[in-house]
């Protein structure tokens, strides 16, 4: 197979496959799925003798994205996912909490939804902050 792709593109197919490979594997310590490692050292090892090579460095002799590469705002992009599905299902957990933890029907969803807003518009002024636990 034979793709053609711009510098921009690559560079952009780079990211997809970073952040790919961090969502299954950053959790991961010695079960890591060692194809999606060895298919993003092979696309970054890519990058070497290009115009892309600041991204690539050697570790244990593969190539693998290099330090400024992670540190370029990859990880930021990652992090804003992060909190966006943390709250979501914050708001999804709180909001059935709240009814009772009912299955979630055509009956239900808009009340489920407006929870979840009213939820979201919370952490989205406060974040946790007004989060409380309290004793049984």
């Amino acid at each position: 197979m034979q793709i053609e792709l711009s510098t921009r593109e690559f560079r952009r197919l780079l990211d997809l496959v970073y952040i790919g490979n961090w969502v299954l594997n950053s959790t991961r310590e010695e079960d890591r799925f060692g194809d999606y490692d060895a298919l993003e050292s092979k696309l970054f090892g890519l990058c070497q003798g290009t115009g892309l090579q600041a991204l690539v460095e050697k570790w244990n002799g593969l190539p693998v994205p290099s330090m400024a590469y992670r540190e370029g705002g990859i990880h930021e992009a990652i992090g804003f996912y992060e909190d966006n599905v943390f709250y979501e299902i914050l708001a999804e957990e709180l909001s059935r909490r709240d009814m009772d933890y009912p299955e979630i029907t055509d009956d239900n969803y808009d009340e489920i939804v407006d929870r979840m807003d009213h939820y979201m518009d919370e952490f989205a002024l406060s974040g946790v902050d007004h989060l409380v636990l309290e004793d049984d």
